[in-house]
């Protein structure tokens, strides 16, 4: 009987060291650890704003223009990357300069390659501007017309924009472009061909397929309607802008040339026997399509 008892109350004690170790077993279970992943991102002011992944900030961020056209693009996506990376740089060129974007992005995407040109991809060079004397900033050595040429390099592309806008405008041989209406883009193609900015009797052509086949010439409508430029320039608002008031050192050869036209056509829109004109003459320039 006494050995029942003790068997009974060791069986007992089993149960409840069973239990106990259990009940400890359990207590030690614990939740798995939860982090929220956060990204972070630059906004127009130059601050850092951190959001919560999946979120957004309602900031569009700005396209760094330090950053060379990727080499794994096709053509096509070169070109996507580069509208939407420089599009905003020739606008403001646009504002500042009055230098239709649509003509300062076709010669961009002509000249650099979209920015895949070894020019462009070294130096952020993406108009093949030259050193010249009064350059002080990096340059280096590329083969162009001669061997191992100086050209301009740029800590970032929108400063080879900024002299692509100088360069016109410092220049006197460019200064009939800017009797053109602002959205003329056919006739900034021309002229600039005419002005001697490229010998490809093709260039004007080129620059003008570009523009037209990726619709740059909505660029300068965005700028003209945002009423940046005074006044908008534009070819379809402003019918006056098809005369031209003769300046000292005019001739109708260099009048028709500024403005696609031939003497014979200059002369017979505005009745003249002779190649006489006079300085303050007021000339009908317009076009003759």
């Amino acid at each position: 009987m006494v050995i029942r008892i003790f068997a009974l109350l060791f069986t007992f004690g089993l149960l409840l060291s069973s239990c106990g170790s259990k009940k400890k077993t359990t207590q030690r279970r614990t939740k798995p650890r939860t982090t929220q992943t956060t990204s972070t991102k630059p906004d127009t002011s130059g601050q850092t704003t951190t959001t919560a992944a999946g979120s957004s900030t309602g900031q569009q961020d700005q396209p760094d223009t330090t950053q060379a056209t990727p080499k794994d693009l096709t053509y096509a996506e070169a070109v996507a990357w580069y509208i939407k990376t420089f599009s905003q740089v020739a606008q403001q060129e646009m504002e500042l300069y009055k230098i239709p974007a649509s003509i300062t992005m076709a010669q961009g995407i002509l000249e650099s390659g979209a920015g895949r040109s070894d020019l462009t991809q070294r130096a952020n060079n993406h108009f093949g501007i030259k050193c010249h004397t009064q350059w002080t900033g990096e340059r280096v050595y590329h083969d162009d017309d001669e061997l191992q040429e100086c050209f301009r390099k740029y800590i970032d592309a929108k400063y080879s924009f900024r002299d692509h806008s100088l360069f016109l405008t410092e220049r006197r041989r460019y200064s009939g472009l800017f009797d053109l209406a602002i959205d003329d883009y056919k006739g900034w193609a021309r002229g600039l061909k005419r002005a001697g900015y490229a010998t490809d009797p093709k260039y004007p052509n080129k620059l003008i397929s570009i523009i037209e086949r990726y619709q740059l010439y909505r660029l300068d409508e965005e700028v003209l309607a945002g009423g940046a430029i005074s006044g908008g320039g534009s070819s379809t608002t402003n019918p006056a802008r098809t005369t031209y008031v003769v300046k000292q050192g005019d001739t109708l050869y260099s009048i028709a040339r500024r403005h696609n036209l031939s003497v014979d056509a200059l002369k017979a829109k505005n009745g003249l026997t002779s190649n006489t004109i006079s300085i303050g003459q007021t000339l009908d320039v317009g076009s003759e399509n």
